[in-house]
C-alpha cells in the first residue's frame, strides 16, 4: 500500500526500525524543496527527498553518522547551495537531523492536502487516475454503485488504496455530492450518461465547487449545458464546468495518458486557488 511519509515513519517507529528524519528546517531564495519538506534515511535506504542531487547526498551521509551514534541528538547543518555544494541552486538550506521517535514524530504534522476530491466513477480511466492520485498529498473519495469495479483484477492491477484515498460503493452516488466541503473538486466519468447528468447538475446545483470535470467531447458538454439551462442553471456556473478534461496539447486517449492530462490539471487548479 502506498502511504505517505508520515505514515511510514509511524510504522518504522513502531517496528523498531532506526532512521533518522531529515528536515528542511529553513530555506532562502532558490532551493529545490521549501522549508518543512523531509525524508527518511535508514542503513539500507531512503524514503522521501529533500531534492536530490549533492544537497541530498551529503544529508544521507550525515544521517547515517548520526544512526551509527549510541544516542544521536538532533543537529543542524546550513548549506549555502552554489559555495558550498557546487549546485546552480542560487538559495541556501538549514538542515536539522534527528533519529525517530515517539518525540520527534509527535511535532510532524501531515502537510494540508492540495485539494479534496470527489471522484465518480471506477472504471478505466478512473482507476488510471486514481493511481496517479496516490503519492500525492490529496484527499479523495472515489465513488461507484458497481462494487466489482472496485475488485482487482488479474489484467489491471490497481494497489490497495493509501489511506486518503477512501473507496465508497454506494447505490446513489449522486447524493454523496452534498456530503463534500464547499470547495471541493469533483470529477464525474461514470458509465452512464444519465447518471454523469445527475451528478453534474447535483454538484452545478450547490455552486461551491473548486473545480469540476465531466468526462467526454465537446458534443457531449453542449448536449449537458442545453439541458442544465432549461432547467434554470447559471450561465456563471455553466462556463465553469470542464469538458473535455485534462490539459490541451495531450494526444492519446490511454487511460494513464488522460489521467496524466487530468492530475495535471487538477493540480494547476489548486495552485492558482
Amino acid at each position: 500500500m502506498k502511504r505517505s511519509l508520515r505514515e511510514t515513519a509511524q510504522q518504522w517507529l513502531a517496528e523498531g526500525r532506526r532512521a533518522v528524519i531529515v528536515e528542511v528546517l529553513a530555506a532562502q531564495g532558490s532551493v529545490p524543496r521549501e522549508a518543512g519538506t523531509r525524508m527518511l534515511v535508514h542503513e539500507h535506504g531512503v524514503e522521501g527527498t529533500i531534492g536530490g542531487g549533492h544537497l541530498e547526498w551529503k544529508a544521507v551521509a550525515a544521517a547515517r553518522v548520526l544512526l551509527g551514534q549510541a544516542q544521536g541528538a538532533p543537529l543542524q547543518e546550513h548549506f549555502p547551495l552554489g559555495p558550498a555544494l557546487g549546485q546552480c541552486c542560487g538559495g541556501a538550506v538549514t538542515l536539522q537531523y534527528s533519529v525517530l521517535s515517539a518525540s520527534t514524530l509527535a511535532p510532524w504534522c501531515e502537510t494540508a492536502a492540495r485539494f479534496v476530491l470527489q471522484l465518480y466513477g471506477a472504471g478505466h480511466v478512473g482507476r488510471a487516475i486514481v493511481r496517479a492520485l496516490a503519492p500525492l498529498q490529496v484527499q479523495v473519495d472515489w465513488m461507484d454503485e458497481r462494487e466489482e469495479e472496485f475488485a482487482l483484477l488479474p489484467r489491471e492491477r490497481l494497489e490497495p488504496c493509501a489511506a486518503h484515498i477512501r473507496r465508497l460503493c454506494v447505490d446513489t452516488v449522486e447524493a454523496e455530492v452534498r456530503q463534500a466541503v464547499a470547495g471541493s473538486f469533483y470529477l464525474v466519468l461514470t458509465h452512464q450518461h444519465d447518471l454523469d447528468m445527475r451528478i453534474t447538475e447535483a454538484i452545478l446545483q450547490r455552486g461551491d465547487f473548486g473545480y469540476l470535470g465531466l468526462i467526454g467531447s465537446r458534443t457531449k458538454r453542449q448536449r449537458f449545458v442545453h439541458r442544465f439551462e432549461q432547467r434554470g442553471i447559471a450561465a456563471d456556473l455553466l462556463q465553469r464546468l470542464v469538458c473535455p478534461i485534462g490539459v490541451s496539447g495531450i494526444s492519446g486517449k490511454e487511460p494513464e495518458v488522460l489521467a496524466a492530462a487530468v492530475v495535471a490539471q487538477l493540480l494547476q487548479a489548486s495552485s492558482a486557488g
